[in-house]
Formats: C-alpha cells, structure tokens, sequence
C-alpha cells in the first residue's frame, strides 16, 4: 500500500495527536526542568544549552508550545532571557532580589544567584554602572559606594592603557593629565583597609577587568 502523502495529512487528527503529546507534561513539571537545568548549568538556559543537558527530559520545542516562546517559558520560570532582557525587567529584577535581602543587591549578590539573574556586566553595560541601577530601581545609593565604582571604572580604564593594574604612582601621574580623576589619596582613603588599601584597591579593578573578559597575571599584567 502506498504511502499518504505529507499534504494528505489529517490536519485534525494531527492537532489531536499534538495536544496529547503536550499533555504529557504540565506547566509545572516544563518549569521545574528549566529551573533545575538552570541549576546545574549556574546560568539561565539557552535552547541548545537545554536541549544538550542529559538531565533533562522535555524538548525545546515542547516548552515553546506550552509558553508561546522560549523566553515567555524562562520569565515563567524566574530565569531572566540572557541575551533579550528589557530594561524594566533588569530593574524588576533587581527590586525583587532587594525585596528578598531587605537592603540593595551588591555585585556579589548578582552572582550568588546566577540562573535567576543576570550578569553584572549586563547591569553595567546597560546602565553605565550598578550605583546607576540601583538608584533607577528605587534603593537608595550610598555616594561613597557611587564613588568608589566610578573609581574602580576609571581604574580598569587606565589599566588597558598601562598594559597592568595601576600603581600608586601611575595613578597620581593620570590625574596630573586628567583632572576628572579622583586624587589617589581620595581612592586610597574610600578603602576601609588599613593596611595594602592600594592592593585592595588593585583587586577591585582586577575585578571589573575579568567581568568584561580581560585576564590579570598574577604580577598585575593583562594578557
């Protein structure tokens, strides 16, 4: 007997068969994957990440017929869109992760949840800095802890020029050149270090360095 061609399809029995497919799975169950695969991965999921991970038992395509899209499925989920993550979300977030903590996010809360959040560097780069996403948000941002980033800004900056984390000296001899600078001594004294404040000081540019891809040797190089 030959075979029915693809055009001969029963387009009614074909959706009937579909939506049993989808029945397979509930809401929950398809969110509860992508939670879970945004656990393992300690990031919110691509659809090649998800479908990749050998954990998981639903395909990609299931989660989009159940949501309407992939990032409809992950918002429904509380993993934010890596790549297509509004502004007002990014602010949502931010409100939602400082309800939680009862007091402004830090970077370092940015990255202890992963998955649900996503990067300082998005933060950064869409807002010019995370004091300016915070204030946008709504929280209140101590000036002192504005200043400092800005510094810190300014110190990744003069580092790609320098070819190193900044010394010091280095620093004095930019702001001799550029008056916009804070003094060293005003950097130095933001720090609550009271020993090596500068080292601490060169630890939060190499920070800032490696959150937009630049790599720091161990002697203060930049590879």
């Amino acid at each position: 007997m030959a075979r029915k061609r693809l055009v001969e399809i029963d387009q009614a029995r074909l959706a009937e068969f579909q939506a049993g497919i989808r029945k397979r799975y509930s809401d929950d169950q398809i969110l509860a994957e992508l939670r879970a695969c945004a656990e393992r991965l300690g990031t919110s999921p691509t659809m090649r990440e998800f479908s990749a991970d050998p954990e998981t038992t639903v395909h990609p395509q299931t989660v989009i017929e159940h949501f309407g899209s992939w990032n409809a499925a992950k918002r429904a989920a509380g993993l934010v869109p890596r790549r297509f993550a509004t502004r007002d979300e990014l602010l949502g977030l931010l409100r939602e992760l400082g309800e939680e903590l009862g007091r402004p996010p830090t970077a370092g809360d940015i990255d202890d949840h992963k998955g649900r959040m996503p990067s300082k560097s998005l933060y950064w780069h869409t807002f010019g800095s995370l004091s300016n996403a915070l204030r946008e948000a709504g929280f209140d941002v101590a000036v002192g802890a504005e200043r400092l980033e800005r510094a810190v800004d300014q110190g990744a900056e003069l580092a790609r020029r320098l070819g190193r984390l900044p010394k010091f000296a280095d620093w004095a001899e930019a702001r001799r050149e550029d008056d916009s600078l804070l003094t060293e001594w005003q950097v130095y004294r933001m720090l609550d270090a009271e020993r090596g404040a500068w080292s601490t000081f060169q630890f939060l540019v190499r920070e800032r360095l490696d959150e937009d891809g630049v790599r720091v040797a161990t002697d203060g190089r930049l590879l």
